[in-house]
C-alpha cells in the first residue's frame, strides 16, 4: 500500500474541505459551535472526577457542593462562549443581528452565573454556617444582614453589568439615579434614619435575639426579632413593643444578658435589734444554696446595708440561670426566707408608733369668776 499517496490524498482532502468552510460562514460557525460542544461535553464527564480529587487532596468535606456549583454552568458556559466565537467570525452578521445576537449570548452567560451566586447565597443559613460563625463570632443577626446587604449588591451589580453587555451608556442612568437619590432620602429621611440606626446597632452589638433589655424610658423585655428598620421587645406582660432602630440607636440600654447570660437578684430583708447578726447571715445562706434552681456560681452572699430606724437591713445576692427568671425566684426566696426566719424565731420587724396623749395642765380659776 502507498501510503504517501494516502497522505497525499488526505491533506488534499482536507485542503478543499477548510476552502469550502471558508466559503461558507454558516457552515464554518456550526462547525466552531460543534467543536466547542465536544468540548463541553469532555468537561461535563472529566469535572466530576478532577474536583471529587482536588476536593480529596485539599480536604474539603463539601466536595458535592462544590462540584453542583462549578458543573453545570461551566459545562454550558463553554458551549454559550462557542456560540459567541461563532458569532464573531467574519464576515460580520447583518444589522440588528450583529448586536443582538452577541447580546443575548454574553447575556445569558452572565445570567447563568449572577443566578448561581445569588442561589448560593440564599442558600446560607445559620445552620449550614454556624461552624463559621463561631469561630470568626459573628452574630446570627449580623449575618443576616450582611447576607441582605450584598444580596442587594449583587442585584443592583448584575443589573449594571447587562446594560454594559448591550453597550448601554451609565452615565445618563448614575446622574439620574443621583438626583433621585437625593428626593428619596429628603422624603424618607426617617426610614434612613432607622436603616443606618439598625447598621450601627448591628456593628456595635448592643444586643441580639434572646435577650432581656431596659431601654431607658423604663420598657423591659426579651428581644423577639431585630429588623433593618425596627426592633421588637416582648415585655412580661406578653406585650409585644416595636421600636425604631434610630431610637434605640440614641437611647441607653441596659443588657441583662450580656455578657454573661446569669442575672443578679436582690433580696432585702431586715431583721430586729438584738438578733444573732451571724446566725441571720447563715439562714440566708441556707435558703438560697437549697434552691437548686440557682446558679451554683457565683455563690450566694449575703452583706449588710445599714442601720435602719427599727431594723438591721441585709441584702441576699444570688444569681439566676435566665433574667427571665427574676420575678419567679423573687417570690421563692421571699418565701423561703419568710418561713425560715418565723422557724428559726427571727422577728423582722415593722414601723411601730408610741402615741402617748398628755391632758393639758389646769389653770387655776381667776377671782371673781
Amino acid at each position: 500500500m502507498d501510503f504517501s499517496f494516502l497522505s497525499s490524498t488526505f491533506l488534499s482532502e482536507t485542503t478543499a474541505l477548510v476552502r469550502e468552510l471558508q466559503d461558507q460562514p454558516l457552515v464554518r460557525r456550526m462547525y466552531i459551535i460543534v467543536l466547542y460542544a465536544v468540548l463541553a461535553k469532555a468537561a461535563d464527564l472529566s469535572i466530576d472526577r478532577l474536583l471529587r480529587r482536588l476536593a480529596r487532596r485539599a480536604g474539603i468535606q463539601a466536595e458535592d457542593r462544590i462540584i453542583s456549583f462549578f458543573h453545570r454552568p461551566l459545562c454550558l458556559s463553554i458551549l454559550l462562549f462557542g456560540v459567541l466565537h461563532a458569532l464573531h467570525l467574519p464576515p460580520e452578521l447583518p444589522v440588528p443581528w450583529n448586536l443582538v445576537l452577541p447580546g443575548i449570548t454574553g447575556t445569558l452567560i452572565f445570567l447563568l452565573w449572577w443566578g448561581v451566586v445569588l442561589r448560593e447565597i440564599n442558600r446560607l443559613n445559620d445552620a449550614n454556617m454556624a461552624g463559621f460563625l463561631e469561630k470568626k463570632r459573628i452574630d446570627r443577626d449580623v449575618f443576616l444582614l450582611l447576607k441582605n446587604v450584598s444580596r442587594v449588591i449583587i442585584l443592583f451589580a448584575g443589573f449594571c453589568w447587562v446594560l454594559i453587555i448591550w453597550n448601554i451608556d451609565l452615565t445618563p442612568l448614575f446622574a439620574s439615579a443621583g438626583i433621585a437619590g437625593i428626593a428619596i432620602a429628603l422624603a424618607a429621611k426617617d426610614t434612613m434614619a432607622n436603616f443606618f440606626g439598625g447598621i450601627s446597632l448591628f456593628a456595635d452589638r448592643a444586643y441580639k435575639v434572646g435577650d432581656f433589655i431596659i431601654l431607658d424610658s423604663g420598657e423591659r423585655g426579651e428581644v423577639m426579632d431585630m429588623g433593618i428598620r425596627s426592633t421588637r421587645i416582648q415585655t412580661r406582660d406578653d406585650v409585644l413593643i416595636t421600636i425604631p432602630n434610630s431610637i434605640l440607636a440614641n437611647s441607653m440600654i441596659i443588657n441583662e444578658s450580656a455578657p454573661l447570660p446569669r442575672f443578679r437578684i436582690r433580696i432585702d430583708v431586715g431583721v430586729a435589734y438584738g438578733s444573732d447578726l451571724s446566725r441571720v447571715e447563715e439562714i440566708l445562706l441556707r435558703v438560697a444554696r437549697e434552691n437548686e434552681t440557682l446558679a451554683a456560681i457565683p455563690e450566694p452572699r449575703v452583706r449588710i446595708r445599714g442601720f435602719a430606724d427599727s431594723s438591721v437591713n441585709f441584702q441576699l445576692l444570688v444569681w439566676a440561670e435566665n433574667p427571665r427568671e427574676k420575678g419567679m425566684q423573687t417570690h421563692n426566696l421571699l418565701k423561703a426566707v419568710y418561713e425560715a426566719f418565723n422557724r428559726e424565731g427571727i422577728t423582722i420587724p415593722f414601723p411601730q408608733r408610741d402615741v402617748r396623749l398628755v391632758e393639758p395642765e389646769r389653770k387655776p380659776d381667776a377671782p371673781g369668776s
